[in-house]
């Protein structure tokens, strides 16, 4: 096994956005993908493993076992909302060749049912102390970055490593136009308050109606599975 892809179902969607929220700094992405998935209870579609993840299983209550996956979950918009493909999982790949194959798998799946755009999310690791996080971007071309613009996010200059980065170039690669978005934060614990500041944006482009008052369960959610 390198990259395998189980099939759950094949959801009917109508041009449906890939939302990215695979752990990384802050768990930024981590919150708000968990929190979009139990708010809309999106339907789990698909599920990845590769033998690029690390190699280990993870011990809960009863003596069962919990193993490093990705998964994809679907929500059918209602009332002038998207379609969304939710991106979740509790691991990256941990090398560069294992990175490229999971991206492109996730393509792979995401554009079956016809996805054209993707949003990655994250945090954006800043050593002083955060009071109210700013929101930077970077996109696949110059009319996806207006997207992200107007959300009130601010150009960044750099590298963005993993999946939040790769996804969006490889997506390009198909035809497939993206952004990044990701904001402020220590990065030293799953942080909620970067990961409301990205769920308001992201709810506001997709006209989302999700509760944020419960934002800070998805948070503790987070850090329980850390533990």
């Amino acid at each position: 096994m390198v990259c395998e892809v189980s099939l759950i179902e094949k959801p009917a969607l109508t041009d449906p956005i890939l939302i990215e929220g695979l752990p990384g700094i802050g768990f930024v992405a981590n919150i708000v993908a968990l929190h979009l998935i139990q708010e809309l209870k999106a339907k789990l579609f698909a599920e990845i493993r590769s033998s690029f993840f690390q190699d280990l299983a993870i011990t809960a209550e009863k003596g069962k076992m919990h193993f490093p996956v990705n998964q994809l979950y679907y929500h059918k918009g209602r009332d002038g909302e998207r379609d969304l493909i939710i991106l979740y999982g509790n691991t990256q790949a941990l090398t560069t060749v294992g990175q490229y194959e999971l991206c492109g798998r996730i393509i792979d799946v995401a554009e079956q049912p016809g996805c054209r755009y993707i949003m990655t999310l994250g945090g954006l690791k800043r050593e002083a102390k955060v009071e109210k996080p700013g929101l930077y971007c970077a996109a696949s071309d110059s009319e996806t970055l207006q997207d992200a613009l107007g959300l009130g996010a601010k150009i960044i200059g750099g590298q963005i490593f993993g999946v939040a980065g790769l996804l969006v170039g490889l997506g390009r690669l198909r035809g497939m136009r993206g952004f990044c978005l990701l904001a402020e934060t220590p990065g030293l614990y799953p942080d909620a308050v970067a990961a409301r500041e990205v769920l308001k944006a992201v709810c506001r482009m997709l006209h989302l109606k999700v509760n944020l008052g419960r934002l800070n369960k998805a948070a503790k959610a987070t850090n329980d599975i850390l533990k």
